[in-house]
């Protein structure tokens, strides 16, 4: 089990930020050829992220490349595909076609450089009105894809939405993303990045709301906002001791006979105790994660 609670962004091109950034905590960097690249510093950055990726680190190194339909997406993927790197981040991704063609490209220069075929990951970032109103075939298309990112700047852009503070109106899309990654056997997504660098408790609660609808992680862009991050997607000490009473009091109430009790003023039946072994199975890929 896989530990996906923080994605922590540096662009490509600015060598103190991507020197420092495996250094943060984040379980992903990301180094971005994309946004945060000028168009005419994008070729000469694909050598820095690649050398930064080689570099000792604990964490998964991921590079978001340039999207599908532009110029520089087929030789950003021709320039960093081996055996440094964990995973491509798609951005911009509106149909099947788009994320088939990554990974079939992927996959012939894998197989080309004596990697094992599928050994990348690619991540796309669902971030257009044409994109959130494809998810069950961009999800369900045959690639592999293992979970979805949300990008909400360029979605609210897009669509001619505020971004609010509260984030209701992201709602919809966020759903949809959750329901749409089960439907396909994904992983649960990973939300969207906090654009209010300073407001640490707004990204706490961008970040709960996210949770409680069943994303697995955020993006980040700043690195303050990872402890936050981690924190929110990691289990309580709380949430793991009742999981663990859960699961001990069930345990006793199966051996007499019956599949239903009562714990603390709580009813408790069996997706209640699925939902206590996933707990406590999270608890412990981060601890295996952080023992490393």
């Amino acid at each position: 089990m896989g530990v996906y609670r923080s994605f922590l962004f540096a662009p490509g091109n600015h060598p103190r930020k991507v020197e420092k950034v495996f250094d943060v905590g984040s379980d992903a960097v990301i180094l971005d050829l994309e946004d945060a690249v000028a168009n005419d510093e994008k070729v000469a950055t694909r050598k820095d992220v690649v050398a930064a990726l080689k570099q000792p680190r604990r964490n998964l190194g991921y590079v978001r490349i340039n999207s599908f339909e532009t110029e520089f997406c087929f030789g950003d993927i021709d320039a960093i595909v081996g055996p440094a790197l964990d995973g491509i981040v798609l951005p911009m991704v509106e149909n099947p076609a788009q994320m088939l063609a990554v990974d079939w490209m992927v996959s012939n220069l894998e197989r080309e450089r004596g990697l094992d075929v599928g050994k990348i990951d690619i991540m796309p970032i669902l971030e257009t009105g044409k994109g959130i109103a494809a998810l069950p075939d961009i999800a369900g298309c045959d690639s592999r894809m293992r979970r979805m990112a949300f990008g909400a700047g360029d979605y609210t852009h897009d669509m001619n939405m505020d971004w609010t503070l509260d984030e209701v109106n992201l709602d919809d899309a966020r759903s949809r993303m959750v329901l749409a990654s089960r439907a396909a056997d994904l992983e649960p997504p990973v939300d969207t990045v906090w654009i209010h660098i300073k407001d640490l408790e707004g990204m706490r609660a961008s970040s709960e709301r996210a949770k409680q609808m069943g994303f697995q992680g955020k993006m980040c862009i700043y690195p303050p906002q990872v402890a936050t991050v981690n924190e929110v997607y990691s289990p309580s000490a709380a949430e793991i001791d009742h999981a663990e009473k859960v699961i001990a009091a069930f345990d006793e109430a199966e051996k007499a006979g019956s599949s239903s009790i009562q714990l603390d003023g709580y009813f408790i039946d069996y997706p209640i105790v699925y939902k206590a072994q996933r707990v406590l199975e999270a608890a412990q890929a981060i601890r295996d994660q952080e023992a490393g």
